[in-house]
C-alpha cells in the first residue's frame, strides 16, 4: 500500500505540462479503483455519492435491463422468417431457378446473329415471402388444385374446403406482412433509438461521475501523504475535484431524470401491442369465418358417408 501512495505522489509531484497532469491523474484513478477493488481502501475513505443519485442509478439500470430484454426476443420481427425455419430449402431451390433464368437471359442476348440456337428469354420469378401463413397458404392452394385435377370439378367437398382455408391464410399472411413492418417501424426503431441515445448519454455521464469521484479520492490520498511543500497544490487539487464530482453528478442525475420521465417506451410498447392485436383479430377472424365453411362441408360430407352405408 505504500507503494502505492509514493508511486501516486510522485506522479502528482511531476510538472510537465498540461496533457502530463490529465495522465497523471488517470493513472492515480486506476490506481484508486485498482486499490478499492482488493480491498485496499477503507469503506469511510470512499466518497459517497448522493442517495438520490444511488437510487436514479438503480433505476436506469432496471429500465436499461428492461429494454434489453424485449428487444433480445422482439428482435425475431427483423426477418420474416421467424416462424417457418423449413424455408431454407425454399431459398435454395429459388436461388437454383434464379441462376438457371440468368443463364437463359444471358444466352437470348449473347446469341442472336449466330447459328446457336437462341432460347427465348424468360421473366424473372416473383419472390415469396417466407413467413408460416405464406407457406400454408400456397400449400393449401397447391393441395386444392392436387383434389381438383383428379375429380375434374370444384364442387368437391375437401377441395372446397381447402380453397376456403387457403384464401383464408392468405388474409392472415397479408397481415402478417403488415403487422412485421408496424413492429419494425414503431416498436424496435425508436426503442433501440432510446437505448442507443437518452440511456446511452445517461449511462456515459454516470461513467464520468466514477472517473470524477475516483480522481476525488485519489487526490485526498494524495493529499495525507504530501510533503509540507506539496501540501497546498494537493488541498487544491482535492477542492478542485470535489467541484468537479458535484457538477458532473448534478449532471447526471439530470438525465437520468430526463431517461426516467421520457414517455417514448410506453408509446413504443403500446404500438408492439397494437401491431400484434390487429395481426390476431384479423388471424381469428378469418379462422373463424372459413371453420364455419369448413365444419359445414364436413358434416354434410359425413351424413352422405353414412347414408351411402345405410343402403
Amino acid at each position: 500500500m505504500d507503494g502505492w501512495t509514493k508511486l501516486q505522489s510522485g506522479i502528482a509531484g511531476l510538472n510537465i505540462g498540461q496533457s502530463a497532469n490529465k495522465f497523471a491523474k488517470g493513472f492515480q484513478s486506476s490506481v484508486q479503483a485498482t486499490r478499492e477493488r482488493l480491498g485496499q481502501v477503507a469503506p469511510e475513505e470512499i466518497t459517497e455519492l448522493p442517495q438520490e443519485y444511488k437510487d436514479l442509478e438503480a433505476r436506469v439500470d432496471s429500465l436499461r435491463t428492461a429494454h434489453f430484454a424485449l428487444l433480445k426476443v422482439t428482435k425475431a420481427y427483423e426477418s420474416e422468417t421467424y416462424d417457418y425455419p423449413t424455408q431454407i430449402q425454399e431459398s435454395i431451390t429459388e436461388l437454383g431457378t434464379t441462376i438457371g433464368q440468368g443463364i437463359t437471359n444471358f444466352a437470348a442476348a449473347n446469341l442472336k446473329g449466330t447459328n446457336l440456337p437462341t432460347p427465348a428469354p424468360v421473366s424473372p420469378t416473383a419472390p415469396q415471402h417466407k413467413t408460416l401463413p405464406h407457406a400454408i397458404g400456397r400449400a393449401a392452394t397447391n393441395a386444392t388444385a392436387a383434389i381438383q385435377s383428379t375429380t375434374g370439378t370444384t364442387e368437391d367437398k375437401l377441395g372446397k374446403a381447402l380453397h376456403a382455408y387457403s384464401g383464408a391464410w392468405e388474409k392472415i399472411a397479408d397481415a402478417r406482412v403488415e403487422q412485421d413492418g408496424a413492429i419494425r417501424e414503431r416498436f424496435l426503431l425508436p426503442w433501440q433509438t432510446t437505448l442507443s441515445t437518452s440511456i446511452a448519454v445517461a449511462m456515459k455521464a454516470r461513467q464520468a461521475v466514477r472517473v470524477s469521484r475516483l480522481e476525488l479520492d485519489a487526490a485526498k490520498q494524495t493529499l495525507k501523504t504530501a510533503n509540507q511543500a506539496r501540501q497546498e497544490a494537493a488541498r487544491l487539487e482535492v477542492e478542485n475535484a470535489e467541484d468537479d464530482l458535484v457538477q458532473k453528478t448534478e449532471v447526471a442525475i439530470t438525465l437520468m431524470k430526463t431517461v426516467l420521465e421520457n414517455p417514448e417506451p410506453l408509446k413504443n410498447l403500446n404500438e408492439l401491442a397494437k401491431a400484434q392485436l390487429m395481426f390476431y383479430a384479423t388471424a381469428a377472424e378469418a379462422l373463424s369465418t372459413v371453420q364455419g365453411e369448413i365444419e359445414e362441408l364436413s358434416v354434410a360430407a359425413e351424413g352422405e358417408y353414412r347414408k351411402s352405408r345405410d343402403h
